[in-house]
C-alpha cells in the first residue's frame, strides 16, 4: 500500500478512534527513499512541530498556522527514511484534560494520556510507531492501556527543538511502538550510541518494586509484576524484592513541585493572551504553580539533579527495576486519562523506562510491566527487553 492510501485508510478508520489531529495526504513528498527506516510511516504527537502541519498543543488557545521546519527527531527519522503521516491527539498543552481519543481495545476505556492518539494509533495498527512525550507518566501509562510497547529515554537524550515543552526540567521525548525490536529501531536513530554495555548479555539483576507513594495496585496487576519476576527468575535473571520503597513520597511530591511551578511560567503568556481558550485543568495548574516560592524550587531543582546520577543509593547494585507501569487496567470512561503514581517518579529522576505489555484479560483489556535503567543505560534496556520480552508474555 502507497503512503497516500494508508493515509486515507487511517483517515477511514480513526472515524471512531479519534487518535489523529491532523493527517498529510502528501506526506510522501519529502521521503528519504532509503535509510534504516526507509517507507516506515509514523505518527507524531502534537506538541512536536512537523513542517507544513500545524502544531495545535490540544489547545484551541495555540496557534494555527503551519510549522515551517521539522523538529529535530522528526528531521533526523526523515533522513533515516521513516515518513510522518499526521499529528496525533495530545491532552490540552499535554497535561490532564483528555482529548478526544479512545482506547482501541476497548472504545468506552481511556486510552491514558497525554499522548493518547499515540498510543492508540499503533495499537490500532495505523503506524508502527509514533512519537509522544512524558512529564510524568504521558507515555508509559498510555502504552500500558494501550498494550503497545512504550520507550521514554534518559532526559535529554533526544534533542527537543522543535517541541512545545511546558516543563522544562522534565519533559522527554519517547515513542509508542508495536514491538520491542522497533522501539530500539527508532532509538538507534534518535539516541546517542554511546559505549554502554550490551543488555543482558551477562547475570543480570532485578529490583521488583510494586510499590507507589499514593496509589494502590491493583490485584490483577500485581499477579501480572509477579508473573513476570517468576519468568525472569527462570531465564536466570536474579530477581529481588524491594521493601516500599523509603523515597516514594518524597520523590513523588518533589515531581509535582517541580511540574507546576515550570507549567505555570511555561503556559502563563498564552493564558495572557488566549486565557479564555484554555481548558480549566491548565488554568487551575497555572495558579497553582505561581504560588510556589522560587527557593522551594531551586531545592527542589538540587535534589532532583543529585538524585539523577545516584542510581545506586536508590536501588543498590542491580541492573535494572522491573515494576508496574499503572495501577492496573485502563480505567473505563473517557473523562480522565488515569494515575502516573508509576511514574513520575521515573520522569523526576530522568531515568529510562520501557513498558512491556504482556497479557490481555477477557474483556480484550491489556496489561504489562515496566523496566527502569539508570540514567543514560537506554541502550542496554532495550537490549535487555529484547531478550526478555519473548518469555514474559502470556498471551
Amino acid at each position: 500500500m502507497n503512503v497516500a492510501d494508508l493515509v486515507d485508510q487511517v483517515s477511514k478508520n480513526d472515524r471512531e478512534l479519534h487518535a489523529w489531529a491532523h493527517l498529510s495526504h502528501t506526506a510522501a513528498a519529502e521521503a528519504v527513499r532509503e535509510g534504516p527506516l526507509a517507507g516506515m510511516c509514523f505518527g507524531v504527537k502534537d506538541v512536536i512541530d512537523v513542517a507544513g502541519m500545524p502544531t495545535r498543543c490540544g489547545s484551541a488557545a495555540s496557534d494555527p498556522r503551519e510549522a515551517d521546519t521539522d523538529a529535530t527527531c522528526v528531521n533526523l527519522l526523515r533522513h533515516a527514511g521513516a515518513i510522518p503521516i499526521g499529528k496525533t491527539v495530545t491532552a490540552e498543552y499535554a497535561f490532564r484534560a483528555p482529548g478526544p481519543t479512545r482506547n482501541p481495545r476497548r472504545l468506552d476505556h481511556t486510552p491514558g494520556g497525554s499522548s493518547s492518539g499515540s498510543a492508540a494509533a499503533v495499537a490500532a495498527g495505523m503506524v508502527p510507531f509514533a512519537l509522544g512525550t512524558q512529564t510524568g507518566g504521558s507515555i508509559i501509562r498510555p502504552a500500558a492501556y494501550c498494550g503497545v510497547v512504550g520507550f521514554k529515554p534518559s532526559f535529554g537524550a533526544v534533542a527537543r527543538a522543535g517541541l512545545a515543552f511546558t516543563c522544562e526540567s522534565l519533559d522527554v521525548i519517547g515513542w509508542t511502538a508495536d514491538s520491542v525490536g522497533t522501539a530500539s529501531a527508532v532509538a538507534d536513530v534518535l539516541l546517542p550510541a554511546g559505549t554502554e554495555a550490551a543488555g543482558a548479555s551477562r547475570r543480570s539483576s532485578v529490583v521488583l518494586l510494586p510499590h507507589a507513594a499514593d496509589h494502590p495496585l491493583e490485584a490483577q496487576a500485581l499477579e501480572t509484576l509477579e508473573h513476570a519476576a517468576d519468568r525472569l527468575r527462570e531465564l536466570g535473571v536474579n530477581v529481588q524484592t524491594a521493601a516500599p520503597w523509603a523515597h516514594a513520597g518524597e520523590l513523588a511530591r518533589t515531581h509535582e513541585l517541580v511540574m507546576y511551578y515550570e507549567i505555570a511560567r511555561s503556559l502563563r503568556p498564552v493564558a495572557d493572551r488566549h486565557g479564555s481558550a484554555l481548558g480549566q485543568e491548565v488554568l487551575d495548574a497555572i495558579k497553582t504553580g505561581l504560588t510556589i516560592p522560587g527557593t522551594d524550587y531551586i531545592l527542589a531543582r538540587r535534589a532532583q539533579e543529585r538524585l539523577r546520577h545516584d542510581w545506586s543509593s536508590l536501588i543498590g547494585a542491580a541492573d535494572f527495576v522491573l515494576t508496574p507501569s499503572a495501577p492496573g487496567f485502563a480505567p473505563a470512561g473517557l473523562s480522565n486519562t488515569g494515575s502516573s503514581a508509576f511514574n513520575k517518579n521515573w520522569s523526576l529522576l530522568g531515568w529510562p523506562c520501557l513498558h512491556l505489555p504482556t497479557r490481555l484479560d477477557a474483556r480484550g483489556l491489556p496489561l504489562g510491566v515496566q523496566l527502569v535503567a539508570p540514567f543514560e543505560r537506554d541502550h542496554a534496556l532495550l537490549a535487555a527487553a529484547g531478550q526478555w520480552w519473548p518469555a514474559l508474555r502470556e498471551n
